[in-house]
């Protein structure tokens, strides 16, 4: 009894992460509103409204006649509109038919949320009742919130006659209600209509929450959608709603960071922002349908790339940027504090050449090119003068501040490369993947600098030496075949367990066609294979556990970049193999397929299982529809 009250206490007392799974998300960004199902915000840590990594609203009660409603059903219009239906029998007739209904509708704009709520009535006489609205009011930074730190910030709140306005010199919030009678209170605001509803009709009331942020880095893109829809002539209904639904949220993430150039932010909640890496990912897994994002996305990371020495910030010149923030960065279980702008990845830049390759390679003139043509040598420059810090050819990556990220690859947690025994692998790290990226950009970019009319030959003989290496340092031994290893340790020994990360080496080149068989097989197995995807890290590990973020659970844009890189090997029906397992888990999420989610897999686990906290929408998540949808039935558009 001791030892189970003394956890109990720890859990109330210890910062949380707040679970994502059960939540109902709006969005247009910058802008999302998280809430229960009913629409209600104040009872799970996430809910409220935020605009740029602010949250300006914890709590959303709505009563009608005194009582809150009861849920009948959520109605996903889009990414940017949900309505919430409710029952509301205090006002019915007798009978057991419900005769009164409330929708609640909520529209996310790129500066704030509208609400919409009508009352509407089958009875034969007219109703007048009392419509009250409370809004909780914050000021509290998302990453904040993220950690479990703090409670909502309650600012004072200027009263009008129908609207009303908070902040703090940098945020302002400014909430308009027309009709209502506006009061404060404790934690914020109320709002009363009285609400006259004819028989057999229907009777609505509105307000309007926009904000500005002085200090906010990105903003919203333009009304014209960069990509164009693909013909969705697949059979399968599953494939052609996942796409539709991930094309609307892609739509909703979409940003711009000081110019008229959109790339898709990370994802919600946290990453409504500009990641180097998730940006790239999401901009290649689209390229099918257009040019335009990819361009876009491109010329926003190397208007950023590095130019001079920053240890505080990893900068070196050449080099694409990690992450931009309005502020510092803190993940105090970890001990990280990021700056603003953080440039600690050691893959943003293969993979920014990468797809300026694939554009070209799409059939963009090269004139139209022409611009990144000092940005494409420099970030090859910084792959071999900075990313292999002690000359043996390998990209590694290591962090000497001390408080910045400890893994810099996708796997980004603390613990996300270990050995089989579950032991940590000591920095600085080679990642497998990181080699397979960088040979093939060096391949193609010394393609493309001899098509600008530069030399390409020492690239692809610095490619040819890393190829070398990696063959010579990266292969474990084991009795059901070889496999690359996940990276090697300081020491150089390969870190001997079995990962996803194996998957990204398709297609890059770097593999032997018996190689990339051997990859091939392991990735079928069903250590890694859920039947739901990969898992990030296999079974047989130590270290494996179903819920641990880089360490067993599974990832849609890590499957799907393995199913590109199988069917660019040849392997058309392994490649379609994990689409389907993609395809199973997008029907169980509804078509949203979230960040991540559980290793659990079949036949142990009918559906896969969320991983409570995963991000969703996610830009390279709901990317991957693309991806699965060319190894099925490849890619047209209306304009092409």
């Amino acid at each position: 009894m001791y030892g189970a009250a003394m956890r109990s206490q720890v859990l109330a007392t210890r910062p949380l992460q707040p679970f994502l799974h059960d939540a109902v998300v709006v969005l247009r960004a910058p802008a999302q509103a998280w809430s229960r199902p009913d629409g209600s915000m104040g009872n799970a840590p996430i809910d409220g409204i935020a605009v740029s990594d602010v949250r300006v609203v914890s709590g959303f009660r709505l009563t009608v006649a005194g009582l809150p409603g009861e849920h009948v059903g959520t109605l996903t219009d889009s990414a940017s509109r949900v309505r919430f239906r409710s029952a509301h029998r205090s006002l019915d007739a007798k009978g057991a038919d419900p005769d009164v209904r409330g929708t609640l509708t909520r529209v996310a704009r790129a500066d704030g949320v509208r609400h919409e709520f009508e009352l509407s009535t089958r009875l034969t006489h007219a109703v007048e009742v009392d419509i009250v609205i409370k809004l909780d009011t914050d000021l509290t930074e998302l990453q904040r919130i993220k950690h479990g730190i703090g409670e909502p910030a309650s600012p004072v709140v200027e009263l009008d006659e129908e609207s009303a306005r908070w902040g703090d010199g940098v945020t302002r919030v400014t909430l308009d209600a027309p009709g209502a009678i506006m009061t404060r209170t404790a934690t914020g605001i109320q709002m009363l209509w009285r609400l006259a509803v004819p028989a057999r009709g229907g009777a609505r009331l509105a307000l309007d929450l926009r904000v500005v942020d002085r200090a906010a880095v990105v903003g919203p893109a333009g009304a014209d959608i960069p990509w164009h829809p693909p013909k969705l002539d697949t059979r399968d209904s599953r494939l052609r709603r996942w796409v539709d639904r991930s094309l609307d949220d892609l739509d909703a993430l979409r940003l711009t960071a000081g110019g008229p150039e959109e790339f898709l932010a990370a994802g919600g909640p946290w990453y409504l922002t500009l990641f180097g890496r998730d940006a790239i990912w999401a901009a290649r897994f689209l390229l099918p349908l257009g040019s335009r994002l990819p361009i876009d996305t491109l010329r926003v990371l190397a208007r950023r790339q590095g130019t001079e020495h920053d240890i505080s910030r990893a900068e070196q010149p050449g080099k694409i940027l990690h992450e931009l923030r309005r502020g510092q960065v803190v993940i105090p279980e970890e001990g990280v504090a990021l700056p603003p702008t953080y440039y600690g990845t050691v893959d943003a830049t293969p993979l920014w050449i990468l797809l300026l390759v694939e554009v070209r390679a799409s059939g963009v003139d090269l004139v139209q090119l022409r611009e990144f043509r000092p940005a494409l040598e420099a970030a090859l420059a910084w792959m071999r003068d900075f990313g292999d810090r002690d000359g043996d050819g390998l990209l590694e990556y290591f962090d000497p501040t001390g408080h910045g990220l400890s893994n810099q690859g996708w796997k980004d947690s603390a613990d996300a490369v270990q050995w089989r025994d579950g032991r940590l692998a000591q920095g600085p790290l080679a990642l497998c993947e990181v080699q397979g990226y960088a040979y093939a950009a060096a391949m193609g970019g010394a393609d493309l600098l001899d098509e600008f009319g530069g030399d390409g030959t020492p690239w692809r003989e610095w490619a040819a030496a890393l190829a070398t290496a990696f063959r010579a340092g990266f292969w474990v031994d084991d009795p059901d075949g070889a496999f690359p290893a996940v990276a090697l340790d300081t020491d150089k020994r390969a870190v001997d367990s079995l990962t996803s990360n194996i998957g990204h080496l398709l297609g890059t080149g770097i593999l032997s066609t018996d190689e990339a068989a051997l990859v091939r097989d392991r990735l079928r197995s069903p250590e890694l294979s859920s039947g739901f995807g990969l898992r990030t890290l296999a079974t047989s590990a130590d270290g494996y556990w179903p819920l641990s973020y880089h360490g067993g659970s599974v990832w849609t844009h890590d499957t799907a970049i393995a199913i590109v890189g199988l069917a660019a090997e040849g392997f058309t029906e392994d490649a379609r193999e994990l689409a389907r397992g993609l395809l199973r888990a997008a029907e169980t999420f509804e078509f949203r397929i979230p960040e991540l989610y559980s290793g659990d897999g079949l036949p142990d686990a009918p559906t896969p299982l969320p991983y409570p906290a995963a991000c969703r929408p996610q830009a390279w998540s709901a990317a991957a529809s693309i991806a699965v949808l060319r190894v099925f039935d490849g890619v047209s558009t209306s304009a092409r």
